[in-house]
């Protein structure tokens, strides 16, 4: 629905542009029965030749580029045809760590299975291990590179997790850097404790057994510390038979509820330990990777409004071929996020571009479902579907320009990046 404000002075006016504005008011509309746009949707919400208004870093004008000749502004753009969309959301990432672990590359090529290589002291380990030797500077330097290639993608939002830290003084580190990252380059960052991502070498025996509940007690005493610092903006656990169990994931979820955080889960990525069901349990903002995932989580799910996150990138790293059940989750309408799961094990990607093509390409979603997976449906995956992911009145101004000449351009181009500008 258009705005009938009558302020015709803005902050920044774009003219002459193409939206895609992921908004139902212009006609968006995904028909998770069919797959395909229903016959009275405009698919992407789409607008042509149209231009928008930005007053206090807001959404306060969308019109017609016609309608925008009599007004002024203090910074004018004119797209020149080009394509709008709402700026990309990277909804889950591990951005901030510290090492390399192309070695494990070179592994799992040689037939080394993800599990194998965590039971021999790699994995995530490996990576704690560096993470803890590096300074605050050094972390910073390291985890900025990858932000920067983000954000040439679009990208203006973006989930950073901690959980390579694995005792209070590192995963604090790890948030503080995140939180400075955000800061310094004006972007929105949701910080996220994974406290409760591995066992740290210090709770295993000297069998290599791990002693996971006095761990997930330890995990539970330093959330309120670092929530009390204002670190923490959600909570996060891996739950996996090579992780934590339901039980301890669910203990740890109980803080959070009890500090009014919001809860994510790594779930069902290597098999199926009802950890999708868990998080709905608890009106969870997703459950992630999720190839496992059984009918009953996703009914769990589509009862709480808990987004499925897809990470194609990891499922290709991994070789995996035990595909999310897509039809299923567009049949029980849950929504869609898609994420680079930026790591340096398993997703050694910072390209949100090229995680919407393998969501296409790998896992058959469509070009706007991967575009709504990285706008309208990431930001509800972050709790943020109030003011972001969309074209709309009121909306943060988080907008991207991009030289294609259409939306399903950007899943379609491999290694070729369009955006031009972010607004």
């Amino acid at each position: 629905m258009k705005n009938t404000m009558m302020k015709t002075h803005f902050d920044l006016l774009i003219i002459h542009a193409n939206i895609a504005t992921m908004n139902s008011d212009f006609g968006f509309h995904l028909d998770n029965q069919s797959n395909q746009t229903t016959k009275t949707a405009t698919p992407y919400g789409q607008l042509t030749n149209h231009a928008i208004g930005i007053n206090d870093g807001k959404i306060t004008w969308i019109g017609h580029h016609d309608d925008a000749s009599s007004f002024t502004a203090d910074r004018l753009i004119d797209a020149q045809g080009k394509w709008l969309t709402p700026a990309l959301i990277d909804c889950h990432t591990h951005l901030v760590y510290a090492g390399n672990r192309s070695d494990e590359f070179e592994s799992r090529l040689t037939g080394v299975s993800y599990e194998q290589i965590a039971k021999n002291g790699g994995g995530i380990i490996s990576t704690v291990n560096a993470t803890r030797q590096a300074s605050f500077d050094e972390l910073y330097a390291q985890s900025e590179k990858r932000l920067k290639a983000l954000l040439a993608e679009g990208v203006k939002t973006i989930e950073i997790k901690s959980g390579y830290g694995l005792d209070l003084q590192n995963e604090r580190k790890m948030l503080q850097v995140a939180r400075k990252l955000g800061q310094d380059y004006g972007i929105t960052v949701k910080t996220t404790y994974l406290a409760a991502h591995a066992t740290p070498p210090e709770y295993k025996d000297d069998d290599g057994n791990a002693q996971n509940d006095a761990y997930i007690d330890k995990v539970c005493e330093w959330l309120p510390i670092l929530h009390q610092e204002g670190l923490v903006d959600a909570v996060d656990a891996f739950c996996e038979n090579i992780a934590f169990n339901k039980q301890q994931v669910k203990k740890v979820f109980e803080v959070a509820q009890s500090l009014g955080l919001p809860v994510k889960l790594h779930a069902e990525q290597l098999s199926d330990m009802s950890g999708g069901a868990l998080v709905a349990s608890f009106d969870g903002l997703s459950a992630d990777h999720i190839e496992y995932l059984s009918d009953d989580s996703i009914q769990r799910m589509a009862q709480s409004g808990t987004v499925g996150v897809l990470l194609p990138t990891a499922f290709y790293v991994l070789k995996e071929t035990q595909l999310p059940p897509i039809d299923k989750m567009r049949q029980q309408g849950v929504s869609m996020a898609i994420s680079t799961d930026c790591n340096p094990g398993t997703s050694p990607s910072t390209s949100i571009l090229l995680a919407m093509n393998m969501a296409c390409t790998l896992f058959q979603l469509t070009p706007e479902e991967a575009l709504a997976g990285t706008t309208l449906n990431a930001a509800k995956a972050l709790g943020l579907q109030d003011s972001k992911g969309k074209i709309a009145i009121g909306y943060d101004a988080d907008i991207a320009l991009w030289d294609i000449e259409r939306p399903a351009d950007l899943s379609y181009l491999i290694g070729q990046n369009k955006c031009v500008d972010v607004i």
